[in-house]
């Protein structure tokens, strides 16, 4: 028996952990619905690896572009054309335009294929200093992909419908913990819930959580996402609630923020777990878990789902939620998490027209030192950020300060993608102490819109959070901070509002061109310019903030509702400088040892042919 079909058998595996030349790889991910096209992938200090293992005999091709289209992409193609491997860095023009990069950064490793599928490996520095290649960092990437049933020896042919993209977070840390795959869980899922045929719906239901007679431990949670709603369910958020209920409350769920929504669901404050479309399951470290069975740990919990529903598609019934695997082998640690950023509030503003717009919600020292001198003086771990917007955002940043100056990122994503969004894990954990204060920095894109865009829930209004998991747990759930809204109408030219407020939004009185209009409507009548639109986003940055300090049900330290001013800060933030790699631009020795090794397995395979 031949052994070509058997090498080639344990190498198409996709669950394989090694590659053809033994290197790990150990994530892996599939690129397209029907299973044809997996992506290895593998950081090994300034380089990253690469391991393709597609279902074609023609060329393989993979790349990075800004936007996920094929303009002004870095693009690498590859495959084995009579028994001899290639690998050719290209890269596309605004105008998508594929041209051979001058400067060859891809390093072909291994290669291989049989008669129904092709195996790349090849490995790349990752910032290569040349303007044609995409640098990847700790932000997402949108990798795109295609393959062709012919090879690309004179380029490659169009290929048609084979093609794709998808987010990816490539430098996200490996998840070292191996969990037991009979571990307990228990599902917290909507059953039957109706789905309006309206752009934004959030529905929220309570659960009871099991009665556990002793302490355990949440150490994985999952996504249940119903088949086919990938799209419709953007985001999941779980919520503890007060504990002095009787189980009516589970009786029926109901739409949230809406008048007539039960009381009880006042009372869910403090946020648990949050999870956003594209993002994955979720394991704590190994000496972390989010704790259940003890007076101080949820017994009942608010689900809150929201529902993206652009199309206003109707008679969509939905089953999704949440999956908790738990343990009775405590942890050292219970986990907590704190909302930072902007109080999601009408008074968070963006005017249209802006190809750029910087919002920030501050954690202000003044909530952090009263909390933390309270609860934990020694300060608190972050170890995972989850950076949540909507669709206007390009960019977000959780900048850290002690004592006035600037230190590390907590987290950030430089090219945010609204359709994936999940906790990045920190590489070094980090402490936040007393009297430091934390910065959500939050670029955001208005100019496709005719008007403005504003604080809310609706994925075409606006959000800027950070979640940040954390240990040991405190007694505070929000840190965050919105900007003062008379001083952003005075901009614009208002003089007075009506008073007592008794509206919502309330009305302005004068001046006379915007006499009995609300404010929304005022700042929208407004005639912004791309010069207006930068003066005011000066403004709005140096404006004093009404600080959001919150505790567990309901209750709030006594710097909530008090006014603080920003922190001078450095703007823009500076990034520090990339590093340039210094892999060598020959691959002959590679490229030599590749084509022995192909040429050893035609010559083994040749000869099991004959002495058949």
């Amino acid at each position: 028996m031949c052994c070509w079909p058997l090498l080639l058998l344990w190498g198409l595996l996709p669950g394989a952990a090694a590659g053809g030349l033994g290197r790990t790889y150990p994530h892996w991910t599939l690129l397209d619905l029907e299973g044809k096209y997996w992506l290895g992938w593998d950081q090994r200090g300034s380089q990253i690896a690469f391991r393709l293992q597609v279902r074609t005999t023609g060329y393989v091709g993979f790349g990075f572009s800004p936007t996920g289209a094929m303009a002004s992409a870095d693009i690498v193609v590859g495959g084995v054309a009579h028994g001899r491997p290639y690998l050719q860095d290209y890269f596309t023009n605004a105008n998508r335009e594929l041209k051979k990069d001058a400067q060859q950064d891809y390093h072909l490793d291994y290669a291989m294929e049989n008669s129904t599928h092709t195996i790349i490996e090849f490995t790349r520095e990752l910032h290569t200093c040349d303007i044609n290649d995409k640098s990847i960092t700790d932000s997402t990437v949108r990798v795109i992909w295609a393959y062709h049933r012919e090879d690309a020896e004179a380029g490659p042919k169009y290929h048609d419908s084979n093609r794709g993209t998808k987010s990816l977070r490539l430098l996200n840390p490996e998840k070292t913990s191996v969990l037991s795959t009979a571990l307990p869980y228990f599902d917290l899922v909507n059953q039957d819930v109706p789905i309006p045929n309206k752009d934004t719906t959030y529905w929220c239901q309570m659960f009871k959580i099991p009665v556990f007679q002793e302490k355990h431990h949440v150490i994985k949670v999952e996504p249940v996402i119903q088949k086919g709603h990938e799209s419709l369910v953007h985001h999941i958020l779980l919520y503890q609630c007060s504990s002095n209920f009787n189980d009516s409350v589970l009786a029926s769920g109901h739409e949230c923020y809406h008048p007539n929504m039960p009381d009880a669901f006042l009372t869910c404050e403090t946020v648990i777990f949050a999870w956003a479309i594209g993002g994955e399951g979720f394991s704590y470290p190994p000496h972390v878990g989010l704790s259940l069975g003890t007076a101080l740990d949820p017994h009942y919990v608010l689900l809150e789902v929201h529902y993206d529903n652009p199309t206003y598609k109707e008679g969509l019934i939905d089953n999704s939620g949440l999956r908790l695997f738990y343990t009775m082998d405590i942890r050292k640690y219970d986990a907590g998490v704190i909302e930072a950023g902007l109080w999601v509030s009408l008074f968070h503003t963006i005017p249209p027209g802006m190809p750029e717009f910087q919002s920030e919600g501050h954690c202000t020292l003044e909530c952090l030192e009263e909390a933390l001198e309270a609860e934990k003086p020694s300060g608190i771990h972050v170890f995972a950020v989850l950076l949540h917007a909507h669709l206007a955002g390009r960019g977000i940043r959780l900048r850290h300060f002690r004592k006035g100056k600037e230190v590390k990122l907590l987290a950030y994503d430089d090219d945010f993608d609204f359709n994936f969004q999940e906790f990045q894990y920190l590489k070094e954990e980090q402490t936040i102490l007393p009297g430091d204060n934390l910065i959500t920095e939050c670029r955001y894109s208005t100019k496709d819109r005719a008007e403005m865009t504003w604080g809310g829930l609706s994925t075409r209004n606006e959000m800027c959070l950070s979640y940040l998991l954390y240990y040991p747990r405190i007694n505070l759930t929000r840190c965050a901070s919105i900007p003062d809204i008379m001083e952003q109408l005075q901009f614009i030219g208002v003089k007075e509002i009506y008073r007592p407020v008794t509206t919502w939004p309330f009305i302005i009185k004068s001046p006379k061109q915007y006499k009995n209009l609300s404010f929304m409507d005022a700042m929208n009548k407004f005639k912004w310019t791309k010069k207006e639109g930068l003066s005011f986003n000066k403004l709005v940055l140096g404006l004093p903030v009404n600080v959001r300090c919150s505790k567990t049900d309901n209750a709030e330290w006594s710097i909530q509702g008090m006014t603080a001013l920003p922190p001078d800060i450095e703007r823009p933030y500076k990034a520090e400088p990339l590093v340039c790699g210094t892999s060598s631009s020959s691959s002959l020795h590679r490229d030599f040892s590749i084509e022995l090794l192909v040429c050893l397995l035609l010559l083994s395979c040749t000869l099991c042919t004959k002495r058949l």
